[in-house]
């Protein structure tokens, strides 16, 4: 098989951060988008992301947690809550390890 039958545009898959300490904080599940393949250095930061460095963590989720329609979520204005944040992580790292 040639290396280029492999190769596809990413797709935007959508995550559910469902954990229970989660829906009782915010009263429901919350969703996100996150492109189902990203670029190896995306990979390397997320293996290696330290819940302690925040600048570091938000950098890393302004280009992964996505809306529907593929907008960043995260900007220079607005910012998601940290509990939030630690579970996206979390959970994209799992869907993007598999």
């Amino acid at each position: 098989m040639k290396l280029a039958e492999l190769s596809q545009k990413p797709q935007l898959v959508k995550i559910t951060l469902d954990e229970p300490k989660i829906i009782e904080k915010y009263n429901e599940e919350l969703e996100f988008f996150v492109y189902d393949r990203q670029p190896i250095d995306v990979f390397s930061k997320l293996a290696n992301a330290d819940q302690s460095d925040i600048g570091g963590l938000i950098v890393l989720l302004k280009d992964l947690i996505l809306d529907e329609d593929g907008s960043k979520v995260i900007d220079d204005e607005r910012v998601l809550p940290m509990d939030v944040m630690v579970e996206a992580v979390k959970k994209i790292g799992e869907r993007l390890g598999k």
